[in-house]
Order: C-alpha cells, then structure tokens, then sequence
C-alpha cells in the first residue's frame, strides 16, 4: 500500500481530511430540518463509497496511521474549532459534551474488553457509580467538585470488586450474564433506595473550579459563550488525558500482558503470565476510568435518575465499541460521535434508537466483528504492525 510518511503529502492530506470532516460535522449539527439533515447523511455515505471503490480511503486511512502523532493534534483542534463555532448554542454544546464524555466512558470498557478480553455487559452501572457518588459527596460531604471526579472513579472501581470472583471464574456468554444481572440489580437498587432519590433521581452541584463556575455564560472577545463551552472545554480535556494515556498503556509491557491474556489464556499461563491479575487491572482500571467520566456527566446534566444508567445505556457503550473495532481507540472516538449525534439529530430514529444499538451490536458481530476501524495486530518485535 502506498506510504506517505514523511512526505508533504501525508501531513497535507491529514489536515485536508481534518478540516473537511470539522466543516461535515458543523454543516450536520447546525441543520435542524430532518429532509436536510437526511441529505447530509446520504451524501456523506456517497462520498465514503466512492472513497472506498477508489481506493483514496485506504490512502487516507494510511496516511493517519503515519501521522498519528499530527492527526492527535488535529483533532484537538477540530474539537476547538466545533466549540467556537457552537459557542452560544446550548444544544449542540451539550451534544458536543456527551459525545466526549462517553468517549471518555467507553475508553474504559476498551481497556477491560479490547485488551484484555473481560466482558462488561454492564459499563453503564459502573457510569453510574461515579455520577451518583459525586452528587452525594458534593451534597452531603461538601466535597470539592474536582476532588469529587476522581473520587467517583474510586467508587466505581471499589464497585467493581464486588464482581471480580464471578468475572474471574466464568469466561464468554456466563461471564456476560453475571454482568448482565449487576446492571439490571444496579438499576432497581437505585429505584427503591431513598438515598438517591429513588425513580425521580437527585440534582447534582456543577463543577466549580477554583472558585469559578461552570454554570455561568461568558463572554469573550465579544463573544457570548454558552455555560456548556466550560464543560467542552474540561471534556476536552479529560479525553486528551485519557486517550494520550490509554496509547501509552496499549504500548508498554501492560498492554503487552493484556494483549497475551486476550489472545490466548492457556499460553500466557505457560509463558508465566497471570491471568488473574492483568484481568483485575484492567477491569479495574477501566471501572476508575468510566466512574470519572460518569461523575462529570452528572455534574454537567445537573440532574441524574437511575433512566440515565440502564442495561440500554451499557448496550449502548457497548455498540460504539463493536462499532469502532475493539482494541482501537480512534475508532471509539468515531463512533461515539456517529451513535450519539444521529440519533439526536435524526428525531425520525429517536425512538427506536435502542432497537438500532442492539441491531449494530448483532450486524457487527455477524459481518464485521473486527468493527470499521479494526485494530492493527501487534507485532511483538516492533509495536503496532
């Protein structure tokens, strides 16, 4: 396949790619008729068909593995850019920060399924966890918002050892079931304990950093920005930390022992690698990981009920992951921006947005296990091959 590393031509076609896809995104978010919103959708799976029987997508494809360390900046910026652009839309802001917030959630259920191989049918509970611990620590405890962040991970984590010994024993559909049955108890315990507010759910504090507000407008340069460009911003954030860390993670000697346990258990045993312990590290670690992001979202919804954290929500992290390809972290990013927003954009398919979530997960499993942006296979002697 034809290289463009280190050439004018690979970081000219990133940027291209990258500002043709802002300027997609911007024209699809501020449409609000459904017959133009629809025209957007067709002609952009036209132009990925034409792209795909050319052969240009692979080229492009092949010019942002080359460029991956241009394409992470890139892509900073394009997520800067849609925030100028929305700056005084509430909607399409809150969009914006949902869809980087379960980036942020479904990076950790990457971690425990697509490295290590352990089955979460419920990543939604352990959401959850972190949202309703921040709510209840910031209310009751007078918690810092910020210190509540990393403490609803905590939670969430600490959660998780509740199923460590099932998740350990069991292995493919039973392991899937045992986390099955957590997201359903999850969600009826929520229900009938008074302490969270039971069905109606609690009102949660919004993040306050040193002394500033997340809830306010602002104004800059002239400018009005919405409160929600706050949140954006600290999603950004969050993501950039996230994604940067969970690459690095993919190529240290972690991501190497999860990768022998994913693969095959029997001879990462033989080899003297614990199964159990990089199961419980990566399971942990991506409990921590979506308890933080779920602590924030509840901050920037203001509001939580147990509707916010069922099995369909954990179905759909699960979706955008099979979607992505699972293993690969810029394929999350993809398709946590393609479940969000259409069903969001798209009030035709509103309701029937679950029914879509569990078809993708069948399809894909079915045609395309490997997902849209399947994951490189790991070369032992020289990184991602």
């Amino acid at each position: 396949m034809l290289s463009l590393r280190n050439t004018p031509a690979g970081p000219l076609t990133c940027v291209l790619t990258a500002a043709g896809i802002t300027a997609f995104l911007a024209l699809f978010l501020l449409a609000e008729e459904q017959t133009t919103i629809l025209l957007y959708l067709g002609a952009g799976l036209i132009l990925l068909l034409g792209l795909k029987a050319s052969g240009l997508l692979d080229v492009l494809l092949q010019a942002a593995r080359d460029n991956e360390s241009l394409w992470t900046r890139l892509m900073l910026a394009m997520s800067l850019a849609l925030i100028l652009i929305f700056h005084d839309d509430h909607y399409s802001l809150f969009l914006l920060g949902t869809i980087m917030t379960y980036s942020v959630a479904v990076l950790g259920l990457n971690v425990q399924l697509g490295y290590a191989g352990v089955i979460n049918f419920s990543a939604a509970s352990f959401f959850g966890v972190g949202g309703y611990t921040a709510a209840l620590l910031m209310a009751n405890a007078g918690v810092p918002s910020l210190l509540a962040l990393p403490l609803g991970g905590l939670a969430s984590a600490l959660t998780g050892c509740i199923l460590l010994l099932p998740v350990l024993r069991t292995s493919g559909h039973y392991a899937a079931l045992v986390t099955m049955a957590f997201a359903l108890l999850f969600r009826v315990f929520l229900e009938v304990c008074p302490w969270f507010g039971g069905p109606q759910g609690i009102p949660v504090e919004g993040l306050n950093v040193l002394g500033a507000s997340f809830m306010d407008d602002m104004r800059i340069a002239g400018l009005d920005f919405s409160f929600y460009a706050k949140y954006d911003l600290f999603a950004l954030l969050m993501l950039c930390l996230t994604f940067g860390f969970i690459r690095r993670l993919e190529r240290s000697w972690f991501g190497l022992s999860m990768d022998a346990v994913r693969g095959d258990e029997v001879a990462s045993a033989c080899f003297g690698v614990s199964i159990a312990r990089w199961k419980i590290t990566a399971f942990t670690m991506g409990n921590f990981i979506s308890g933080m992001a779920g602590a924030f979202y509840a901050m920037m919804l203001a509001y939580i009920s147990p509707a916010n954290f069922s099995f369909a929500d954990s179905l759909l992290f699960l979706s955008i992951l099979l979607l992505g390809g699972i293993g690969n972290s810029w394929g999350v990013l993809v398709a946590t921006a393609f479940v969000v927003a259409l069903p969001e954009k798209f009030q035709v398919i509103q309701e029937y947005r679950y029914l879509i979530y569990s078809s993708i997960v069948l399809l894909m499993i079915i045609f395309r296990p490997a997902g849209l942006l399947p994951r490189r296979v790991r070369s032992y002697t020289g990184g991602m091959a």
